[in-house]
């Protein structure tokens, strides 16, 4: 038997409503409705209402987090991450060693909590080369690596084997953008598939995007369709190829590992006054002060002043290790 409020039908949802924000609705099991009354299950008595004893059926409850249901050894639950990417309907998780053998059960187990996600893939190593990109095995769902993603009321469509892209820097790049300015050049010195760039071409005048990765750009220029951003100009090249050749008044470097190895060519792609969102990996005892030290040192090269705007840690990227992100406006002398 189960504790419930009984209450006329035409009372049943006001009086829900109020047993929930009191924080007594028991939501372990159904309402029940009989004839013109109403039983909502509490917690404990309540004194203003008609309080019986009745059955009720138990409420299905819906899991919220795969690790709810996941079928591993209870020993082993302590490894599961706590978290992974989602990309369109492709979900992509770092398996630790001590659940190798397990990677079918985990992804049919975010398959069954997550009903958007249709294929499930383990990192298979560290990003890397010159395209940013990572092996993937799938380990539950369809096998197919190209998705259409949404974010900031945008589409990018892109094969997460062929591209580098972060659902993660959502926040991040919108935040950029209500930065950006009308009537503002802006140059995205690693764009990617465009999430900055098709983001960005909403409010400002013209988006410079360059990306070494053809498949970025092939991804880039359909992603321009979807969105109706002709003013996103797609280039492939690498970014020193193209510096001074665009003088913006926004430059975005969101290339974390080597950005600084670009910093010549983002001074000489800037004007007077233009800020540059920089990116880059830094330790917990100090994430800035080397890339802040490695700016002004350039500004110098450039007989330049360097006023930093922003500064701010974005995520964990490894133990100890922060993904940072540094705002500086440029002058020149």
């Amino acid at each position: 038997m189960v504790l419930a409020v009984k209450v006329p039908r035409t009372e049943g949802e006001k009086v829900r409503k109020k047993l929930l924000e009191r924080g007594v609705l028991d939501r372990r099991y159904r309402i029940k409705v009989e004839e013109d009354y109403i039983f909502i299950p509490v917690t404990s008595k309540v004194e203003e209402f008609e309080i019986v004893d009745i059955e009720l059926e138990e409420a299905e409850r819906k899991p919220h987090n795969y690790r709810e249901v996941v079928k591993i050894p209870e020993s082993l639950r302590k490894f599961l991450p706590s978290s992974f990417d989602i990309i369109g309907n492709i979900a992509i998780i770092e398996i630790p060693e001590e659940l190798k053998g397990y990677e079918r059960e985990i992804g049919e187990a975010i398959i069954k909590v997550h009903k958007n996600v249709k294929a499930v893939f383990m990192k298979g190593g560290r990003v890397k080369g010159k395209y940013r990109v990572r092996e993937l095995i799938l380990i539950a769902g369809e096998n197919s690596t190209e998705t259409l993603h949404r974010e900031n009321g945008i589409r990018l469509k892109l094969d997460v084997t062929k591209v580098y892209f972060s659902p993660r820097l959502a926040t991040e790049r919108m935040r950029i953008f209500n930065k950006a300015k009308s009537g503002e050049v802006v140059l995205d010195m690693f764009a990617g598939v465009g999430p900055y760039s098709i983001l960005l071409a909403k409010k400002v005048k013209v988006v410079f995007a360059c990306d070494i990765n053809p498949w970025a750009i092939r991804y880039m220029e359909e992603n321009i369709r979807l969105n109706k951003t002709w003013n996103v100009i797609p280039i492939l090249g690498d970014a020193r190829e193209i510096a001074g050749k665009v003088k913006a008044d926004r430059i975005i470097m969101n290339l974390p590992r080597s950005a600084k190895d670009f910093l010549r060519e983002a001074f000489t792609s800037a004007k007077d006054g233009t800020v540059i969102h920089y990116y880059g990996f830094g330790p917990e005892k100090d994430p800035f002060g080397e890339h802040i030290n490695v700016i002004r040192k350039m500004a110098q090269e450039f007989n330049a002043d360097v006023k930093i705007l922003d500064k701010r840690i974005i995520r964990n990227y490894a133990p100890r290790q922060y993904n940072i992100a540094i705002d500086f406006k440029v002058t020149f002398s």
